[in-house]
């Protein structure tokens, strides 16, 4: 029997009209997406829908847009498959939280508040700095990491073999593009984000959401959930809090994530809600390994017909 580990993916996934069709098939989506507006106090159901994109694309409205998507596709998933179970979970940044979610530790309205609250810290944290993100291409991760020391910028992302993101000063992420082309990358690009998520600039947000999360409940997961910073499974309550403050300013480790899950024997991989990013990067990781993924209608379909055989 495969063992199942289901993915969540991260902010940059969002894209207007997500979740429709499942809302408009599915009477368990729509139910979600009413109780998140209620939660929230405004119609984040309209916005997902309809956008407009600048709208959507806020960090304040991705991330609960984002994790609400993700959350109905888990869910329609699982009463579309009755049988269907997972052994571990995991998520890219903004996705850890909807991890743990799944695995038990928050609850769903909670789990909304928090990646809502968590969106605005960022944000703000955003327009307090000048920064930026670029993905590098074909530089190993010792390269980048030479150059994001000349540049003076941090290395973010680690997402997969031949794909790094790096974060920092807008002046210091075009430096270390410069740099990184000097070194052989195949392509290094700036990102259209909104800041240097995952680097130092991000400081200002991490005690705003230490003081949000303490005022949540937090449960032991249910299964295992693999942490972004230490690519390990987060163990007490109070572990949990503190790896998702300090995710903020760390490096996601998704490879090592990934690869930890692979080593204690998972073979099969679920991404679940909109975009296919996680998708891609497993294929760079193992293509060997059974990936499937649920962000609309027809990937359901595939999905459930792929579990039933």
């Amino acid at each position: 029997m495969a063992k199942t580990a289901i993915l969540f993916a991260g902010q940059g996934a969002q894209v207007v009209g997500m979740g429709q069709d499942l809302v408009e098939t599915f009477p368990v989506a729509r139910d979600l997406f009413a109780r998140a507006d209620e939660a929230l106090g405004y119609d984040l159901t309209q916005v997902c829908f309809e956008g407009p994109e600048e709208a959507l694309t806020q960090t304040e409205n991705a991330q609960p847009g984002i994790f609400l998507v993700s959350w109905a596709a888990l869910e329609v998933l699982k009463a579309q498959a009755p049988s269907f179970k997972f052994e571990a979970a995991a998520g890219l940044s903004l996705g850890e939280f909807t991890a743990l979610t799944a695995a038990g530790v928050m609850t769903f309205e909670d789990g909304l508040r928090v990646v809502r609250q968590r969106g605005r810290f960022m944000q703000e944290a955003c327009d307090a700095t000048e920064g930026g993100m670029a993905a590098v291409i074909g530089l190993d991760e010792d390269a980048t990491r030479e150059v994001c020391a000349a540049a003076e910028v941090e290395l973010a992302n680690l997402n997969c073999p031949g794909q790094l993101v790096i974060s920092g000063t807008a002046a210091g992420i075009e430096k270390a593009c410069e740099l990184a082309k000097e070194r052989g990358a195949k392509r290094a690009l700036s990102l259209p984000v909104a800041g240097a998520y995952h680097s130092r600039l991000m400081e200002s947000a991490c005690p705003k959401l230490e003081t949000a999360l303490r005022e949540v409940d937090l449960n032991l997961p249910a299964v295992p959930v693999v942490s972004n910073v230490t690519a390990q499974p987060h163990a007490t309550a109070g572990e949990i809090l503190q790896r998702l403050v300090e995710q903020v300013t760390s490096p996601v480790r998704w490879e090592a994530s990934i690869r930890y899950l692979i080593d204690d024997g998972f073979t099969r991989f679920i991404e679940l809600g909109p975009g296919t990013a996680l998708t891609g990067f497993m294929r760079r990781i193992d293509r060997g390994l059974e990936v499937h993924n649920v962000a609309d209608v027809p990937s359901l379909e595939k999905t459930v017909a792929a579990l039933s055989e």
